[in-house]
Protein backbone atom coordinates (compact mmCIF):
# COMPACT_ATOMS: atom_id res chain seq x y z
CA UNK A 1 0.00 0.00 0.00
CA UNK A 2 2.74 2.29 0.63
CA UNK A 3 5.33 1.89 -2.04
CA UNK A 4 5.11 5.15 -3.24
CA UNK A 5 5.25 6.73 0.09
CA UNK A 6 8.25 4.73 0.34
CA UNK A 7 9.83 5.65 -2.56
CA UNK A 8 9.96 9.23 -1.46
CA UNK A 9 11.37 8.89 1.93
CA UNK A 10 14.18 6.94 0.11
CA UNK A 11 16.31 9.41 -1.68
CA UNK A 12 19.89 9.05 -3.17
CA UNK A 13 22.36 11.00 -4.21
CA UNK A 14 21.00 12.45 -8.03
CA UNK A 15 22.89 13.95 -10.81
CA UNK A 16 22.45 17.64 -10.95
CA UNK A 17 21.25 17.21 -14.87
CA UNK A 18 18.27 14.67 -13.38
CA UNK A 19 17.05 17.78 -11.14
CA UNK A 20 17.92 20.20 -13.97
CA UNK A 21 15.55 19.29 -16.47
CA UNK A 22 12.77 18.53 -13.99
CA UNK A 23 13.51 22.45 -12.25
CA UNK A 24 13.09 23.54 -15.83
CA UNK A 25 9.81 21.60 -16.88
CA UNK A 26 8.87 23.88 -13.37
CA UNK A 27 9.75 27.11 -14.51
CA UNK A 28 8.24 26.70 -17.93
CA UNK A 29 4.88 25.42 -16.60
CA UNK A 30 4.60 28.59 -14.50
CA UNK A 31 6.09 30.86 -17.44
CA UNK A 32 2.97 29.05 -18.93
CA UNK A 33 0.23 29.35 -16.08
CA UNK A 34 1.28 32.99 -15.03
CA UNK A 35 -1.52 34.81 -12.41
CA UNK A 36 -3.08 31.24 -11.99
CA UNK A 37 -3.80 29.14 -9.10
CA UNK A 38 -1.09 26.89 -9.16
CA UNK A 39 -1.86 24.97 -5.42
CA UNK A 40 -5.16 24.24 -3.74
CA UNK A 41 -6.94 27.25 -2.90
CA UNK A 42 -7.31 28.76 -0.19
CA UNK A 43 -10.43 30.59 -1.82
CA UNK A 44 -9.98 34.27 -0.51
CA UNK A 45 -8.71 36.45 -3.44
CA UNK A 46 -6.23 38.16 -1.80
CA UNK A 47 -4.59 35.59 -0.24
CA UNK A 48 -4.33 33.26 -3.07
CA UNK A 49 -3.00 36.02 -4.84
CA UNK A 50 -0.25 36.39 -2.54
CA UNK A 51 0.52 32.40 -2.24
CA UNK A 52 -0.97 31.06 -5.27
CA UNK A 53 -2.90 28.67 -3.26
CA UNK A 54 -1.40 26.41 -0.50
CA UNK A 55 1.74 24.47 -2.16
CA UNK A 56 2.51 20.84 -2.20
CA UNK A 57 5.09 19.75 0.48
CA UNK A 58 4.30 22.78 2.18
CA UNK A 59 4.59 23.13 6.11
CA UNK A 60 1.76 26.11 7.16
CA UNK A 61 1.58 27.15 10.22
CA UNK A 62 -1.66 28.93 11.33
CA UNK A 63 -1.31 30.58 14.52
CA UNK A 64 -3.86 32.66 17.14
CA UNK A 65 -4.51 32.97 20.95
CA UNK A 66 -7.63 31.11 22.19
CA UNK A 67 -10.97 31.65 20.58
CA UNK A 68 -9.98 34.16 17.64
CA UNK A 69 -10.85 32.23 14.88
CA UNK A 70 -8.15 29.66 13.86
CA UNK A 71 -10.19 26.21 14.12
CA UNK A 72 -13.17 28.64 11.94
CA UNK A 73 -10.37 29.38 9.51
CA UNK A 74 -8.73 26.38 9.26
CA UNK A 75 -12.41 24.76 8.30
CA UNK A 76 -12.92 27.88 5.98
CA UNK A 77 -9.99 26.12 3.72
CA UNK A 78 -11.06 22.80 4.58
CA UNK A 79 -14.64 23.47 3.13
CA UNK A 80 -13.53 25.84 0.48
CA UNK A 81 -10.94 23.22 -1.06
CA UNK A 82 -13.60 20.43 -0.59
CA UNK A 83 -16.81 21.86 -1.74
CA UNK A 84 -15.56 24.53 -4.63
CA UNK A 85 -12.60 22.86 -6.27
CA UNK A 86 -13.67 19.05 -5.26
CA UNK A 87 -9.90 18.58 -3.21
CA UNK A 88 -9.51 15.78 -0.76
CA UNK A 89 -8.82 16.76 2.41
CA UNK A 90 -8.28 15.42 5.39
CA UNK A 91 -9.00 17.21 8.83
CA UNK A 92 -7.45 15.76 11.71
CA UNK A 93 -9.31 17.57 15.18
CA UNK A 94 -7.45 16.65 18.56
CA UNK A 95 -9.68 19.24 20.09
CA UNK A 96 -13.77 19.19 18.66
CA UNK A 97 -15.60 15.82 18.05
CA UNK A 98 -16.27 15.07 14.12
CA UNK A 99 -19.94 16.22 15.21
CA UNK A 100 -19.04 19.90 16.38
CA UNK A 101 -17.10 20.42 12.82
CA UNK A 102 -20.28 19.21 10.81
CA UNK A 103 -22.52 21.57 13.58
CA UNK A 104 -19.75 24.32 12.12
CA UNK A 105 -19.82 23.69 8.81
CA UNK A 106 -23.62 23.43 8.11
CA UNK A 107 -23.38 27.50 9.45
CA UNK A 108 -20.85 28.35 6.74
CA UNK A 109 -23.49 26.68 4.16
CA UNK A 110 -26.49 27.10 5.19
CA UNK A 111 -26.27 30.98 6.91
CA UNK A 112 -27.79 29.58 10.25
CA UNK A 113 -26.55 30.98 13.18
CA UNK A 114 -24.79 28.00 14.83
CA UNK A 115 -25.87 28.28 18.38
CA UNK A 116 -29.22 27.72 16.70
CA UNK A 117 -28.41 25.11 15.28
CA UNK A 118 -26.74 23.85 18.47
CA UNK A 119 -30.34 24.25 20.34
CA UNK A 120 -32.47 22.69 17.13
CA UNK A 121 -34.00 26.21 17.19
CA UNK A 122 -34.68 25.59 13.32
CA UNK A 123 -37.42 27.40 11.38
CA UNK A 124 -39.88 25.62 9.06
CA UNK A 125 -38.64 27.19 5.77
CA UNK A 126 -34.61 26.64 6.77
CA UNK A 127 -35.63 22.77 6.57
CA UNK A 128 -35.04 22.59 3.02
CA UNK A 129 -31.94 24.89 3.15
CA UNK A 130 -30.79 22.53 5.81
CA UNK A 131 -31.35 19.17 4.14
CA UNK A 132 -29.89 20.69 0.66
CA UNK A 133 -26.19 21.77 2.61
CA UNK A 134 -26.26 18.60 4.16
CA UNK A 135 -26.60 16.97 0.47
CA UNK A 136 -24.23 19.27 -0.70
CA UNK A 137 -21.64 18.54 2.49
CA UNK A 138 -22.01 14.85 1.87
CA UNK A 139 -21.14 14.92 -1.11
CA UNK A 140 -17.24 15.93 -0.81
CA UNK A 141 -14.09 14.35 -0.23
CA UNK A 142 -13.65 15.89 3.44
CA UNK A 143 -12.64 13.05 5.59
CA UNK A 144 -12.71 13.87 9.76
CA UNK A 145 -10.52 12.60 12.21
CA UNK A 146 -11.57 13.50 16.06
CA UNK A 147 -8.56 11.04 17.49
CA UNK A 148 -7.57 13.28 20.86
CA UNK A 149 -3.85 13.30 21.40
CA UNK A 150 -2.77 11.72 18.31
CA UNK A 151 0.60 10.57 17.86
CA UNK A 152 3.30 11.81 14.96
CA UNK A 153 3.27 8.00 13.79
CA UNK A 154 -0.73 7.42 14.13
CA UNK A 155 -1.04 10.66 11.47
CA UNK A 156 1.29 9.51 9.03
CA UNK A 157 -0.51 6.17 9.03
CA UNK A 158 -4.23 7.34 8.56
CA UNK A 159 -2.67 10.00 5.97
CA UNK A 160 -0.63 7.47 3.85
CA UNK A 161 -3.73 5.07 3.86
CA UNK A 162 -5.92 8.01 2.92
CA UNK A 163 -3.80 8.90 0.40
CA UNK A 164 -3.23 5.29 -0.82
CA UNK A 165 -7.00 5.07 -1.10
CA UNK A 166 -8.56 7.95 -2.21
CA UNK A 167 -5.92 10.67 -3.19
CA UNK A 168 -4.79 13.58 -0.66
CA UNK A 169 -4.85 16.72 -1.63
CA UNK A 170 -4.13 18.58 1.74
CA UNK A 171 -4.39 17.60 5.47
CA UNK A 172 -4.97 20.04 8.58
CA UNK A 173 -4.29 19.46 12.06
CA UNK A 174 -5.76 21.03 14.59
CA UNK A 175 -3.67 21.80 16.33
CA UNK A 176 -0.27 20.49 16.92
CA UNK A 177 0.29 21.17 20.97
CA UNK A 178 -2.17 18.65 21.34
CA UNK A 179 -0.13 16.10 19.29
CA UNK A 180 1.93 13.24 21.12
CA UNK A 181 5.59 12.26 19.97
CA UNK A 182 6.38 8.97 19.48
CA UNK A 183 8.17 8.38 22.61
CA UNK A 184 7.75 9.86 26.11
CA UNK A 185 9.28 12.72 26.75
CA UNK A 186 10.01 14.63 30.12
CA UNK A 187 11.15 17.61 27.85
CA UNK A 188 8.25 19.63 25.92
CA UNK A 189 10.05 21.45 23.92
CA UNK A 190 11.95 18.62 22.60
CA UNK A 191 8.63 17.03 22.09
CA UNK A 192 7.17 19.90 20.24
CA UNK A 193 10.67 20.28 18.38
CA UNK A 194 9.75 16.06 17.07
CA UNK A 195 6.49 16.93 16.58
CA UNK A 196 6.83 19.71 13.95
CA UNK A 197 10.03 18.16 12.04
CA UNK A 198 7.48 15.08 11.59
CA UNK A 199 4.54 17.22 10.04
CA UNK A 200 7.37 18.86 7.58
CA UNK A 201 8.85 15.50 6.83
CA UNK A 202 4.96 14.44 6.25
CA UNK A 203 4.59 16.97 3.97
CA UNK A 204 7.04 16.20 1.80
CA UNK A 205 6.50 12.89 1.65
CA UNK A 206 2.71 13.08 0.89
CA UNK A 207 3.60 16.25 -1.50
CA UNK A 208 0.47 17.61 -0.11
CA UNK A 209 0.28 21.18 1.82
CA UNK A 210 -0.32 20.64 5.24
CA UNK A 211 -1.74 23.24 7.99
CA UNK A 212 -1.32 22.98 10.83
CA UNK A 213 -2.74 25.35 13.68
CA UNK A 214 -0.86 26.31 17.14
CA UNK A 215 -0.98 28.19 19.96
CA UNK A 216 0.66 31.71 20.74
CA UNK A 217 2.75 32.09 24.24
CA UNK A 218 1.22 34.86 26.44
CA UNK A 219 3.48 37.07 25.16
CA UNK A 220 1.68 38.85 23.33
CA UNK A 221 -0.55 39.59 25.78
CA UNK A 222 1.83 41.72 27.59
CA UNK A 223 2.30 43.91 24.30
CA UNK A 224 0.11 47.11 23.56
CA UNK A 225 -0.99 46.18 20.10
CA UNK A 226 -1.37 42.45 21.00
CA UNK A 227 -0.38 41.87 17.50
CA UNK A 228 1.48 38.35 17.45
CA UNK A 229 4.83 37.91 16.31
CA UNK A 230 7.20 34.58 14.79
CA UNK A 231 9.01 34.69 18.65
CA UNK A 232 5.15 33.96 20.25
CA UNK A 233 5.18 30.80 18.50
CA UNK A 234 4.68 28.66 21.71
CA UNK A 235 6.73 25.74 23.21
CA UNK A 236 9.74 25.52 20.30
CA UNK A 237 11.53 28.26 18.26
CA UNK A 238 11.64 25.03 15.73
CA UNK A 239 8.04 25.72 14.36
CA UNK A 240 8.94 28.92 12.98
CA UNK A 241 12.26 26.83 11.38
CA UNK A 242 9.91 24.05 10.01
CA UNK A 243 7.55 26.33 8.70
CA UNK A 244 7.84 27.49 4.68
CA UNK A 245 4.57 29.60 5.90
CA UNK A 246 3.59 31.16 9.05
CA UNK A 247 0.30 32.78 9.32
CA UNK A 248 -1.10 34.71 12.52
CA UNK A 249 -4.35 35.79 12.87
CA UNK A 250 -5.29 39.32 14.86
CA UNK A 251 -8.33 40.94 15.02
CA UNK A 252 -8.15 44.59 16.52
CA UNK A 253 -11.73 44.56 17.77
CA UNK A 254 -11.13 41.76 20.36
CA UNK A 255 -8.42 44.00 22.23
CA UNK A 256 -9.55 47.97 21.14
CA UNK A 257 -13.06 48.52 22.80
CA UNK A 258 -13.63 51.50 20.10
CA UNK A 259 -12.21 49.87 17.10
CA UNK A 260 -13.09 50.87 13.44
CA UNK A 261 -12.46 47.20 12.13
CA UNK A 262 -15.35 45.50 13.70
CA UNK A 263 -15.35 42.23 12.21
CA UNK A 264 -12.64 42.38 10.85
CA UNK A 265 -9.83 40.00 11.15
CA UNK A 266 -6.30 40.60 9.74
CA UNK A 267 -4.69 36.78 8.62
CA UNK A 268 -1.02 38.22 8.68
CA UNK A 269 1.21 36.27 6.68
CA UNK A 270 4.61 36.96 8.43
CA UNK A 271 6.90 34.37 6.91
CA UNK A 272 6.47 33.09 3.30
CA UNK A 273 9.54 31.02 2.21
CA UNK A 274 9.41 31.02 -1.21
CA UNK A 275 6.93 34.36 -1.74
CA UNK A 276 6.47 37.94 -0.36
CA UNK A 277 4.55 38.69 2.99
CA UNK A 278 1.94 41.01 3.95
CA UNK A 279 -1.58 41.32 5.77
CA UNK A 280 -4.88 39.95 4.26
CA UNK A 281 -7.86 41.59 5.85
CA UNK A 282 -11.47 39.05 5.75
CA UNK A 283 -14.67 39.88 6.94
CA UNK A 284 -15.48 37.41 10.15
CA UNK A 285 -19.13 36.17 10.90
CA UNK A 286 -19.03 35.15 14.29
CA UNK A 287 -22.64 33.71 14.28
CA UNK A 288 -21.37 31.68 11.46
CA UNK A 289 -17.53 30.89 12.09
CA UNK A 290 -17.21 31.84 8.66
CA UNK A 291 -14.62 34.23 6.93
CA UNK A 292 -15.56 35.81 3.78
CA UNK A 293 -13.03 38.14 0.88
CA UNK A 294 -13.72 41.50 2.84
CA UNK A 295 -13.97 43.20 -0.82
CA UNK A 296 -17.41 41.00 -1.33
CA UNK A 297 -18.78 42.10 1.63
CA UNK A 298 -18.50 45.73 1.43
CA UNK A 299 -19.88 45.68 -2.12
CA UNK A 300 -22.68 44.36 -0.83
CA UNK A 301 -23.36 47.00 2.10
CA UNK A 302 -22.84 49.61 -0.76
Amino acid sequence: MFNVSERRTRRDLTPVRQVMHEAVDRIDFLHRHQGQILGVPTGFTQLDRLLSGFQKSDLIILAARPSVGKTSLSLNFALNAARKYRKVVAFFSLEMSAEQLVQRLLAMETGIDQQRLRRGEIEDHEWDILMAAAGELSSTMLFIDDTPALSALELRTKARRLQAEHGLDMVIVDYLQLMRGDTRSENRVQEISYISRSLKSLARELETPLIALSQLSRAIESRTDHKPMLSDLRESGAIEQDADIVMFIYREDMVKENSEKKNIADVIVAKHRNGPTDSIPLYFRKELTKFENLEVVREALE
